[in-house]
């Protein structure tokens, strides 16, 4: 069973950058695409707003709240999945969750295994 664990959170003020990484365990991310939800602490993750996907193949898809200011992209010799985020904002504050899916979908309950989550708070 792969197992996915997220690093690279933390406290930052507005306008700083923070990378966060997605590392798998346990098998490899070859054959999923992969994504980055996040989640208002309190809400369940079913509701979690889409923020980035990678394909199998290398194609992305960033929400537009986050087009131009962060960036996914993977390494699959690593297993490893990243999230540069720019320019952060105050509004970016969440629990930012690493994600594999056997389809293209920006919808989280299509989502086959979750990361644990690493918190991200932007002060302004």
């Amino acid at each position: 069973q792969v197992r996915l664990v997220e690093s690279g959170g933390g406290l930052v003020q507005a306008g700083d950058s923070l990378r966060l990484s997605c590392t798998a365990s346990g098998g490899t991310l070859n054959m999923y695409h992969m994504a980055w939800f996040r989640q208002d602490s309190g809400t369940d993750r079913d509701f979690a707003e889409f923020v980035a996907l990678i394909s199998q193949g290398g194609g992305t898809i960033h929400a537009d709240s986050v087009k131009g200011r962060f960036a996914i992209s993977r390494d699959n010799a690593e297993s490893t999945v990243y999230l540069q985020m720019n320019s952060l904002k105050p509004e970016d504050t969440a629990v930012y969750y690493c994600a594999a899916t056997p389809e293209i979908s920006t919808h989280p309950t299509n989502v086959a295994i979750w990361g644990q989550g690493t918190q991200v708070s932007v002060s302004p």
